[in-house]
């Protein structure tokens, strides 16, 4: 089965970080897969960002009213410092740590520390909001599943410590946001808001 996603704004091949929105008409059906009205097994399961056995909660899930209203991302709640784990292998094509500032306000969006990692598919997986210097990780790095890679902040434009996670995909030369399945201890699934996942 094939979806049609819409594309978030790029300069190159970098996405202007920060939890904003973009219009998407996806959005509807994503809440159904969600809700498990909608079946599907093709897409890839992705792991938790974080330490195995541990859960956090999901502050804001796929188009969250807050700033995630079309947007295809993830928020989990993380105090500073947190180890976050890669969610899949790849190799590493982006690291900001050098940001010194946050809060809920634009003019921090510069300041937002990240990765990004592609997958051996061409998509990429990309970790925001991260501590000043807290990268584990060069560019050029391989990484694996599973592997420490950074630890959580509050840097950019966050109105909390959290972990902003996205995935997205070059389709018909335009980057797209990707909803993503998890593997949690329920089975594979499309997290939901307001919901701790283990």
């Amino acid at each position: 089965m094939r979806h049609t996603f819409t594309p978030i704004l790029f300069f190159g091949a970098l996405m202007l970080a920060g939890c904003a929105a973009t219009n998407d008409p996806y959005k509807n059906k994503i809440r159904l897969f969600q809700k498990g009205k909608i079946k599907e097994d093709t897409s890839y399961v992705y792991h938790l960002p974080y330490e195995e056995g541990k859960s956090y909660r999901l502050i804001q899930g796929y188009f969250s009213a807050f700033s995630h209203k079309n947007r295809a991302a993830l928020d989990f709640k993380m105090k500073r410092g947190t180890t976050i784990y890669a969610a899949r292998e790849g190799v590493v094509i982006r690291v900001k740590e050098d940001g010194d500032r946050g809060g809920w306000n634009k003019k921090y969006r510069p300041y937002g520390n990240n990765i990004v990692i592609q997958h051996p598919d061409g998509s990429r997986g990309g970790y925001w909001h991260l501590q000043k210097d807290g990268a584990l990780v060069n560019v050029g790095d391989t990484v694996k599943t599973g592997q420490a890679i950074a630890l959580s902040g509050k840097t950019g434009y966050a109105a909390v410590p959290h972990l902003h996670f996205m995935v997205w995909t070059n389709y018909n030369d335009q980057w797209q946001q990707v909803p993503t399945r998890f593997q949690t201890r329920n089975g594979a699934r499309y997290l939901r808001p307001w919901k701790k996942y283990r």
